[in-house]
């Protein structure tokens, strides 16, 4: 981004600070050059600034947005980045893959793996949606999401302005076969889903739905009317990966897959 770029971004969206650190997350994500938290930490400091921060390097990515990621569904993960809610990250379409594929590690820079449920909105969601509603308005995916960063160490010490501002730590959504969410008779039977996480055919994790939000699709629920707040609506065919069962491993070389009951099948990952 040039000098011209970032004085515009000054001038119409962001304070000085904000269009900097929005400068240099671009440039580490083209050029794969991880930041120092320590260099930035002060460029964004609270919710506000972060997600500017986020819609503005949204922008210049200058690709569709796919949908959503949604982080800190836990207590666990929360305490870790000292924040009471979750968050979002804006997540580009060309980065939802379908599974069964494969992966460079050297495309990425500091990943880590979970297992997720990956809706899709069936039609375009509103706060006035309930559980209920978002049971019968979606489709759902058994998920093995790749979260990365910008910053290098990231894990479990980034502040959770840095991880807003850089999408969440967004990298890859790799999603299986969907169904109708509708294959759940009932919003309770998604606290109900186990996954088990093998790497190279060893059993590495095994996790449950309890741990986002008590349920996913409360995790769903808190994104649409979040992104309501700031005049956002998640939109037909957007995806929302919403959550990890367990407290992610580093990805690396192998073959990963994440295993799901309730019949919604597994999610095969090859990185090379």
């Amino acid at each position: 981004m040039t000098q011209n770029t970032t004085e515009t971004l000054t001038s119409t969206r962001l304070s000085t600070n904000e269009a900097e650190l929005t400068q240099a997350l671009y440039n580490s994500w083209k050029s794969q050059n991880p930041l120092n938290e320590d260099d930035w930490s002060n460029y964004a400091t609270n919710d506000e600034t972060a997600y500017r921060v986020q819609d503005e390097l949204t922008r210049l990515k200058n690709e569709p947005v796919g949908g959503y990621k949604v982080s800190l569904t836990s207590k666990q993960t929360q305490d870790m980045f000292d924040s009471d809610e979750p968050l979002y990250g804006a997540q580009l379409k060309s980065h939802f893959l379908h599974a069964p594929t494969s992966v460079k590690l050297d495309d990425l820079m500091e990943p880590l793996v979970e297992v997720e449920l990956c809706f899709r909105a069936k039609e375009d969601l509103s706060t006035d949606d309930t559980l209920e509603d978002l049971l019968n308005k979606t489709a759902v995916a058994p998920a093995l999401e790749v979260p990365d960063s910008r910053f290098s160490d990231w894990f479990p010490s980034l502040s959770k302005y840095m991880v807003m501002a850089d999408a969440a730590v967004g990298g890859l959504v790799v999603y299986g076969d969907e169904f109708d969410t509708k294959l759940f008779k009932t919003v309770d039977a998604l606290e109900n889903v186990n996954c088990t996480l093998l790497h190279n055919g060893e059993e590495l994790k095994s996790g449950k739905s309890t741990e986002v939000l008590g349920n996913p699709l409360k995790s769903l629920k808190w994104l649409v009317d979040k992104l309501a707040t700031q005049n956002k609506t998640l939109k037909k065919d957007q995806q929302v990966s919403s959550g990890t069962f367990v407290l992610p491993p580093s990805l690396t070389k192998g073959d990963w897959q994440a295993r799901f009951d309730n019949g919604l099948g597994n999610v095969d990952l090859e990185v090379k």
